[in-house]
């Protein structure tokens, strides 16, 4: 696989699929570039567990999924594949085109912020997610501190955007009408 991609500099969706499906690591893929994705810390892995025990307890009634980063996520307007953290559909999953692990359709995405990729996933990875029509709520979680930061799709296409900070704070989910403890989002750090 590493001898391939130094061979070939862009690749078609159909290409990184069928790489991906079979590589022993995890790729995103954006506008026919493919990048591995490195490995993450125990304060990222807690995190990114502590949010999906809460957020799947809460939905467990609802017609709702939780997802972890094993699952795909398709940003068709903007010729990627992505793999957030977190990620929740309300209804029917919709999955990409000839896929088994590429969600279309999430209205919470969250994402732990690490050093190495924060600027991204603040910037043009935002951007991107901003394109998906179904998304109402793009989360970022600090490692470093008890910090949140929630950007809201309201009417019209406007995004709001708040921070909770302290472990004595509680951020509130609105695309899932539900609020969690920071103290429970940053358990055992």
């Amino acid at each position: 696989m590493a001898e391939a991609l130094a061979k070939k500099l862009y690749y078609s969706k159909e290409e990184y699929l069928e790489m991906e499906a079979a590589a022993a690591y995890k790729s995103e893929y954006y506008q026919g570039e493919i990048f591995a994705m490195s490995g993450g810390t125990r304060k990222h892995s807690l995190l990114c567990v502590n949010l999906i025990r809460r957020i799947s307890e809460e939905i467990d009634n609802r017609d709702c999924q939780c997802f972890e980063s094993n699952m795909k996520l398709e940003i068709a307007e903007a010729d990627a594949y992505v793999y957030p953290d977190v990620m929740v559909v309300c209804g029917d999953v919709i999955l990409a085109e000839n896929t088994t692990d590429a969600i279309t359709n999430p209205i919470l995405v969250i994402e732990v912020l690490s050093p190495g990729t924060e600027s991204f996933d603040r910037g043009l990875k935002f951007e991107y997610y901003k394109t998906v029509p179904t998304l109402k709520e793009y989360v970022l979680v600090s490692q470093s501190k008890p910090k949140i930061e929630v950007f809201f799709r309201g009417n019209e296409n406007l995004w709001t955007y708040t921070v909770v900070e302290g472990l004595d704070k509680t951020v509130f989910l609105q695309s899932l009408d539900y609020g969690i403890d920071l103290k429970k989002i940053y358990h055992k750090l």
